[in-house]
């Protein structure tokens, strides 16, 4: 028989996911409102600080698409969004019918490079477009160059939408990641450090912008007895089922996040002695990543080749690994828009590759994964 499929990153459940489930069956509150999302708001804000206030959603993309709608983003404007990401960051600036502008990254954090972000900029506004957004992301939980993309922000009046899909317990000079943006975004996809099966949330600094988050995510409904919408609206809002699960999961996200990063200890400590192999690592202690993926590429000419051998090696002993994100200007449904930058996403893309990260993985699981890898080495 063979082994048994070793996942890249799988939901990890704590344990009191279904006290919180069955409270909402008990409570009959399965309507997209009730305690549980109230109560996983309430975590969530207290969790990230900074007086944030937290709207709960249907996923991180939605998080996106309301984001962009409240920093007034309209069909023919201009968003500058980091090219190296899931499709999922720039999807939802074509919803609203504007241009995604791509930027390359920066080999430090992986992340958004500030210097190409102002050229793209200056671009933009030289030829009669000014951006009205910036979404920046924390890829694999490594915090973006937050100082110098918002030293950037402030002086062409920007706003930055900070997509911190992957970031949730992540933190950057102290402040925790998903509140160091205008507006940021969370997600709890399955995948994620918690998950609520699918989800995610709007991360706002007033509540005035949480409750217009939470009007557009529940169709715009008017204050009327009947029926009656003045804007168009979206039916975005997390179900109190799956706030539930939430609850649960923020009762541990500390130790899964802790789990995770000695798995990045993990392969580290194995992996040093290797030539040519640069795992993602902090640039400074202003910088402390959840490690929701441990993530490295080939320093190498041939790092593509050194990259396929090892990920095939790995599916062929049933572990589950990825290449880095394919950048978004690479793809084919988004070949024709402006890119700036060089090739540091390209390169990364290339000869990088995720590795099994879960918060779950048994001692017995690393054994397999350092096994197969030493030998492919």
């Amino acid at each position: 028989m063979s082994d048994e499929k070793i996942w890249l990153s799988s939901p990890h459940m704590g344990g009191e996911e279904l006290k919180y489930i069955h409270e909402a069956f008990e409570q009959n509150w399965i309507a997209p409102l009730g305690p549980n999302v109230n109560e996983f708001e309430k975590s969530l804000e207290d969790y990230l600080g900074n007086n944030v206030s937290v709207a709960a959603l249907s996923s991180g993309t939605a998080a996106i698409h309301l984001g962009l709608k409240l920093l007034d983003v309209q069909a023919g404007d201009e968003v500058i969004c980091q090219s190296m990401t899931f499709a999922a960051s720039a999807n939802p600036i074509q919803y609203l019918g504007a241009k995604p502008i791509f930027v390359d990254s920066e080999i430090e954090t992986w992340n958004i490079c500030p210097q190409a972000l102002e050229d793209a900029i200056k671009d933009r506004i030289k030829k009669g477009v000014k951006p009205k957004a910036i979404i920046g992301v924390h890829l694999y939980g490594m915090p973006y160059q937050h100082k110098e993309i918002r030293e950037i922000s402030e002086k062409y009046e920007i706003p930055v939408l900070e997509d911190s899909a992957e970031a949730l317990g992540s933190f950057y000079d102290g402040r925790a990641c998903g509140t160091l943006g205008d507006i940021g975004i969370l997600s709890f996809n399955g995948n994620k450090i918690i998950t609520t099966s699918g989800g995610g949330a709007l991360v706002a600094h007033s509540e005035e912008i949480k409750n217009k988050a939470v009007f557009l995510a529940t169709q715009a409904r008017d204050d009327a007895p009947h029926y009656q919408h003045s804007e168009i609206g979206h039916n975005y809002r997390l179900s109190n089922v799956s706030a539930g699960i939430g609850r649960g999961q923020m009762k541990v996200l500390n130790q899964w996040v802790e789990a995770r990063r000695q798995v990045f200890e993990f392969y580290k400590g194995f992996l040093k002695d290797f030539e040519h192999i640069v795992l993602q690592s902090n640039p400074s202690d202003k910088f402390s990543p959840n490690r929701w993926l441990t993530a490295l590429y080939f320093d190498d000419k041939n790092g593509y080749d050194l990259r396929e051998n090892l990920r095939l090696k790995l599916l062929e002993k049933n572990i589950e690994s990825r290449p880095l994100w394919k950048p978004m200007h690479l793809q084919p449904v988004f070949k024709d828009f402006p890119y700036y930058g060089s090739s540091v996403s390209e390169n990364l893309f290339s000869k990088g590759i995720c590795l099994p990260s879960g918060s779950n993985l048994t001692l017995e699981e690393k054994d397999r994964i350092k096994r197969v890898i030493i030998d492919i080495l």
